[in-house]
């Protein structure tokens, strides 16, 4: 079974339906994607010790029809149910956590996209590495509290960004600078 088909807290679910149900060693382990003997070992008290079960009809998992099917027949195997929501409403499109350790390399990371990429636009320095523009601002017209300390600095290996946002911001930031070359060449053209 592959690892998107497995339950959530595999150990947990496997305690669960050894527990509540009559399903066989084999199916549970192969809902699970444990080995039969771990699932054994469930049964006999000498593994999970400790690891309260979890239900996966209240996780939505399972339904109570499917574990009843499975239990009529040893050779029937488990289905996880399909989640009624889709999995990327889960994901929502925010401001990043930035840990307290890495919020001192902000300033670093600016100078470094000032320096570096000045074809990017405060708004998207902003964005990649969740900074403000009035800090941009201040690196730039060296104004920043801790100018004498900042140093150029890339923020893909300070962690603060992922090296494809970059690339994707570059893109967009080289097509509207072309796109404006063209535009001012062709007012120039027609003078």
């Amino acid at each position: 079974m592959s690892q998107t088909n497995l339950p959530l807290m595999p150990k947990a679910t496997a305690v669960w339906l050894v527990s509540n149900t009559a399903l066989t060693f084999e199916q549970i382990a192969a809902f699970t994607g444990m080995h039969i003997l771990e699932i054994q070992g469930i049964a006999d008290g000498e593994v999970a010790q400790g690891i309260v079960g979890l239900d996966p009809m209240t996780s939505g998992q399972l339904t109570r029809d499917e574990i009843t099917r499975c239990e009529g027949n040893p050779v029937a195997r488990l289905m996880l149910t399909k989640p009624e929501v889709p999995v990327s409403a889960f994901r929502t499109k925010g401001p990043r956590y930035t840990p307290v350790a890495k919020r001192g390399a902000k300033p670093d990371a600016v100078a470094f996209f000032l320096k570096n990429y000045p074809e990017l636009m405060d708004t998207q320095i902003a964005k990649l590495i969740g900074t403000t523009k009035e800090t941009i601002a201040k690196v730039r017209d060296k104004s920043h509290s801790n100018t004498a300390n900042i140093k150029p600095r890339d923020p893909v290996t300070l962690g603060l960004c992922k090296q494809t946002e970059l690339d994707a911001a570059l893109a967009v930031a080289r097509k509207a600078k072309s796109d404006a070359d063209i535009a001012n060449q062709i007012l120039t053209s027609a003078e």
